[in-house]
């Protein structure tokens, strides 16, 4: 059974749908109810421990410094992409450290640490079942849990994606290669995930690892960032 060697966290996006909170700190450096969105989710690796942390920084970079300092073991990698390119360029910077691996955004919340355990069998991605219609990304799974399609523009009766997922040594290669090509194809828009979910699905094959609805929570914009923490209430008005 594979076991997580390290993570990659995703925090270089300029946070826009929640300004203007984030026009001087970055979105996963938000405190929500007290708590930075990205030290929940260092929190929940240490648990499991795993200390091989990288945080792939862009928008107000330099904030991020503090973590290397706090955090023994986590490393900070500049995406100099982040402006004019989509997630894929933050991968890209970051794949040479592909091993068996979790990837993360580094703007959600991970309430229950356990979902990040370092004991996993297959690649996937993390998702909760739905049966209303969401315009999360759903997946579409076999009885044995591996999925067969996935709806990007929204869907039901399927798992909803989070953006956790791990990977084994060998897929991690696959995808380390594969997101190379797309970049320097000059695919720059795409999100890495297009990557193994739609571009080249083919080429893997994924499981989804099931969790329940309240063990992450993505925080989207300003305003559902007020609905979890009203001490935001009056920011922006």
């Amino acid at each position: 059974m594979p076991k997580l060697d390290n993570a990659i966290i995703m925090a270089a996006g300029l946070g826009t749908r929640m300004r203007p909170l984030t026009n001087e700190i970055p979105k996963p450096l938000v405190k929500v109810k007290g708590k930075r969105m990205i030290e929940t989710i260092i929190h929940a690796l240490h648990e499991s421990r795993i200390d091989d942390i990288t945080v792939v920084t862009g928008y107000l970079a330099e904030k991020f410094a503090f973590l290397s300092e706090k955090y023994p073991g986590l490393k900070l990698v500049n995406n100099p992409y982040y402006q004019q390119y989509n997630n894929l360029s933050s991968l890209y910077v970051a794949r040479h450290g592909l091993k068996n691996t979790v990837i993360l955004d580094g703007d959600q919340l991970i309430n229950t640490p356990q979902i990040l355990s370092a004991d996993f069998k297959k690649s996937g991605y993390a998702g909760s079942w739905v049966n209303q219609w969401t315009d999360e990304w759903i997946m579409h799974c076999d009885q044995s849990g591996h999925v067969l399609s996935c709806d990007r523009d929204g869907g039901k009766d399927g798992y909803r994606l989070y953006s956790v997922s791990k990977w084994t040594a060998k897929d991690s290669a696959k995808l380390g290669q594969l997101v190379e090509r797309e970049f320097e194809a000059k695919n720059y828009d795409i999100y890495w995930d297009d990557v193994p979910m739609f571009k080249y699905s083919d080429q893997f094959n994924l499981v989804v690892h099931q969790i329940n609805v309240k063990d992450i929570v993505e925080i989207d914009s300003l305003d559902e960032l007020k609905q979890i923490d009203p001490g935001y209430e009056k920011v922006g008005k």
